[in-house]
């Protein structure tokens, strides 16, 4: 009995001091993305980007949360609906968290008369841990093909 007495409280002293840190379900960090997007939620957007975050897009690079949110989200949020990705790569641990894959978007006519689009290409979000435990995405990388008409 003083055995399996001694063996708990050691197993509670190692959790304890260890902690019960789980690897982060990194598919729904990204649809808590897909869905602020979809639904034209600049704020929530926004909410999800590391203050350092870092955004590429060919030969487009913001840095940082507020061009970021200036130049791509406000700028684009709504010229694109109906995001969906397809996960190639992915994985977790207790500190960063990383998707990849393709992604397809349509695009919004920008003047009338002119058709909707189809954009496609391939993406990369790397989100990180913050001290105060909350998940942000440090890092978005867009690599696109050029936005075809829809078929109407």
């Amino acid at each position: 009995m003083k055995s399996i007495i001694g063996a708990l409280l050691t197993a509670a002293v190692l959790t304890s001091c260890f902690g019960s840190d789980d690897k982060v379900n990194v598919q729904a960090l990204n649809q808590q993305f897909i869905q602020a997007w979809n639904a034209k939620d600049a704020d929530k957007v926004t909410a999800l980007l590391a203050d350092d975050a870092q955004f590429l897009q060919g030969e487009t690079h913001f840095s940082g949360k507020s061009e970021i949110t200036d130049k791509w989200v406000k700028a684009t949020l709504a010229t694109i609906t109906n995001l969906k990705t397809s996960t190639v790569s992915s994985d977790a641990d207790t500190h960063t968290a990383y998707e990849a894959g393709t992604f397809s978007v349509d695009v919004l006519p920008v003047a009338p008369g002119e058709p909707e689009g189809f954009g496609e290409g391939n993406f990369m979000l790397l989100w990180k841990k913050g001290t105060d435990g909350a998940w942000k995405l440090s890092y978005a990388q867009l690599e696109d093909l050029p936005v075809q008409a829809k078929n109407q």
